[in-house]
Parts: C-alpha cells; sequence; structure tokens
C-alpha cells in the first residue's frame, strides 16, 4: 500500500511545478540530467538509480519516501490499543513532558516482567515481524513509563531507553521520521537518567540512521563521528560493549559519508570499525549486534552508494561473507537486498530476481517498506528484454505498477 495511486514521474512534475521550478531546474538543483527528469515525467522511464532519486528528493525538499510512495502503515491491523497511530500517541505523550506527568491509573507490571517484555519485542524488530511490534509497543511504552516513575533504578532506565530504541526504528521504517526523532530524544533522556553513556551511544547512533533516512547526510554523520570520538576505546583493554557501541557509531558515520560520495573517508571508518570488531569478538547489547561480518555486509552497502555506485566492488566484498553468519533476520535481508542490486547493476538481472524472491520469501513484511526493493524491480521492468511473469508479480505485490 502506497500513499497515493500514482507514479514517480507524477510525483516529480506535481512537486517541481509546485515549487515553480522547470525541469532544467530542478535538474541543475539536483546534478542529474535534464534527460532524466524529462523521461521521469513523461513516463519514458519509471525509476532511475536510487541515489538519483535521493538527489531529486533532496531537491524537491521532500523525504525520499514522500517520493518514491513507501508504505507508511503496518501489513495487518493490530488490536485495539496498538497499530502505528497509537506508538505515535505513546511517543508524543504529553504526559512525558517536564511538569506534564500524571499518576499511574492502573498498577504497572513488576520491572523484571517489563524488562523480559522489552527484550521480546526487540526480538520482533530483529525479526521483521512490524505488525506484530506495533502492537505491543505502545502500551509497552506506556508501562515503561509507568515503572519509571515507581522505580527509579538503572536496569528500568536502560529499558526504557531500549523501548525508545524500538519505537525510532520502527517509526524510521514504517516512514514516520519525525516520530522517530521524538522517540530518540526520549530515548537519550532515559540513557542520561541510566547514568549510561554506552546506552546514550547507542541513541546517537539511532539518530544518525533517523537523519539519515531524512536525507540530512551531513549531520547523520557529524553526530555519529563526534560521539565516536567521544567514546574511543582502548582496542586493546576496551570492553567488549564498549567497543560494539564505538564501532556501530562509526558505521553509522560511514553511511552518510559514502552518500555524501566520501568514499575513502567511509572506508577508513568501516576499517576502524572493523579492528573494533575483531578485538571485541561478537558482541549483543543495547538492542543490536556487533561483529566483523556486520562491518564487512556494509562494506557492500557503502560500495553501491554515492553518485557513481561501485557494484562490481560490492560483489567482490560480497563474495567473502558467510551470510549464515549474520545473526539478525533484517540485517541477512537488508544485505541480500544489496546483492540484489549489485547483481542488477553488473546486467545479472535473473540473479538479482532470484534473491529478490529469496528475501521476499523470507521477509514478507520488512521487504514491503524498502524503497531498494521497489527501486530495483522499477529498473528491471524497465530493462526486462521480454515479459517476464514473475518479475510483474512481485512488482505487484511490492507495490510498484507493473503496467508502467
Amino acid at each position: 500500500m502506497h500513499d497515493d495511486g500514482t507514479d514517480i514521474g507524477t510525483r516529480v512534475r506535481a512537486l517541481r511545478e509546485f515549487r515553480d521550478l522547470t525541469q532544467e531546474g530542478l535538474a541543475a538543483r539536483a546534478g542529474v540530467s535534464i534527460d532524466t527528469v524529462r523521461k521521469l515525467e513523461q513516463g519514458a522511464r519509471t525509476s532511475a538509480r536510487i541515489t538519483t532519486l535521493r538527489r531529486l528528493a533532496a531537491s524537491l525538499d521532500v523525504q525520499l519516501e514522500r517520493l518514491v510512495g513507501t508504505p507508511t502503515v503496518t501489513q495487518r491491523l493490530s488490536e485495539p490499543g496498538g497499530g502505528l497511530l497509537a506508538l505515535r500517541d505513546a511517543i508524543q505523550d504529553p504526559s512525558g513532558l517536564p511538569g506534564m506527568e500524571e499518576p499511574n491509573l492502573e498498577d504497572p507490571p513488576p520491572p523484571a516482567e517489563w524488562t523480559a517484555q522489552v527484550e521480546a519485542a526487540t526480538a520482533l524488530y530483529w525479526e521483521g515481524a512490524y505488525s506484530e511490534l506495533a502492537g505491543v509497543l505502545p502500551l509497552l511504552l506506556r508501562d515503561g513509563r509507568a515503572v519509571s516513575r515507581d522505580h527509579d533504578t538503572v536496569p528500568v532506565w536502560q529499558g526504557l531507553a531500549l523501548a525508545y530504541q524500538l519505537a525510532a526504528s520502527l517509526s524510521t521504517q514504517a516512514g514516520h521520521p519525525d516520530w522517530a526523532y521524538t522517540a530518540v530524544e526520549r530515548q537519550l533522556t532515559a540513557a542520561g537518567r541510566a547514568s549510561d553513556a554506552l546506552m546514550a551511544g547507542m541513541a546517537v547512533s539511532t539518530l544518525s540512521w533517523v537523519l539519515l533516512r531524512q536525507g540530512r547526510w551531513e549531520q547523520a554523520q557529524a553526530v555519529a563521528e563526534r560521539r565516536a570520538d567521544e567514546l574511543e576505546p582502548s582496542l586493546r583493554r576496551g570492553e567488549p560493549d564498549h567497543l560494539a557501541v564505538y564501532g556501530n557509531l562509526l558505521i553509522a558515520a560511514a553511511t552518510p559519508a559514502a552518500r555524501r560520495d566520501q568514499f575513502d573517508e567511509a572506508m577508513q571508518l568501516l576499517t576502524v570499525a572493523e579492528a573494533a570488531a575483531t578485538r571485541s569478538g561478537p558482541v549483543r547489547a543495547y538492542g543490536s549486534a556487533f561483529s566483523v561480518t556486520d562491518v564487512r555486509t556494509q562494506r557492500v552497502n557503502i560500495a553501491l552508494a554515492g553518485g557513481t555506485g561501485r557494484p562490481a566492488e560490492a560483489l567482490d566484498a560480497a563474495a567473502g561473507i558467510d551470510v549464515a553468519a549474520i545473526t539478525r533476520p533484517v540485517h541477512s535481508a537488508s544485505h541480500r537486498l544489496d546483492v540484489a542490486q549489485a547483481r542488477h547493476q553488473t546486467g545479472d538481472s535473473a540473479g538479482a530476481l532470484a534473491q529478490i524472491l529469496e528475501v521476499e520469501a523470507d521477509q514478507p513484511e520488512w521487504i514491503r517498506y524498502q524503497t531498494l526493493a521497489a527501486s530495483t524491480v522499477r529498473e528491471m521492468l524497465e530493462t526486462e528484454r521480454r515479459r517476464n511473469a514473475t518479475l510483474r508479480r512481485l512488482a505487484a505485490r511490492l507495490g510498484v505498477d507493473p503496467s508502467l
């Protein structure tokens, strides 16, 4: 389900005209060819490289999700009290503001029971069970605030920070980065109450991702690099959790650096992150994971970023990765989607299609939120030499009009 029934070219034209831009003016602002803009608006092209779409979105002052029509709803409706609107209300609850606190109307669950629920919700996120997570997370946040009022302890505040991290991540995936930004603010507040610098570091990593999804690449890189510098551990004596948070911040900084065509800088950040991962070993902490394999998958992603993607380099990097060693299902799916894009860009459309179908089979809900999946399928439709019924059925399931 997309925001409307229009194609990308129609959205580009409407947004361009709304801002009183000519096609030439938009092309100049975005740094793309006038031919690309014309063909998109005329329907001669139904998509463009993901980097081109990002540039057009930034030049039109809209988020990429708005331009390409990414879904902003969950696949299944939740029970009353759950769902994305309930999540918004739980994140932006006025009682969470200073001076607006309300007394607990019901007895909250015991702290240990509630923190166990946060751990279970974290597993749902990394499994890609977004509808189920949207059903439980609003109450989890409300219960967490109530628990924290009755039990002002470090474990409770750490749990609340993690719950808000989940809220920020789910909101971002569902195309609501404004809610996510508020959730990160609440996460940082909870981490501060816990006096947990590493949890605050993970909050900054989440913030960097939110800024990245908003197209604020320079800020996304700056906040992650600055916090990484503040937390930089000794590679020889650093504790695994410390090394993991530091490494995640370096990864967070590398992605927007690559988007800004600072490829060498991005790779240097990942080199340091891999050194930290080698020293720490595989770590699961603060709602995330960190390992050498996690860093190496980012090398694949970064090879595809920026104005001049390097798909052959991405495939070379992917060849050395044991996909079975990727512990988080959603992370595995994201990596395989990167590989599919690289295969398509190197002319292996059959391999790309097979890869995307495999990801869809594993993550049928998650893939519908992925701009990269829809963009790659649009490109494949444009270049198909003969009608491919399997590709067109996939396009329809991802909300891409196969008739275009």
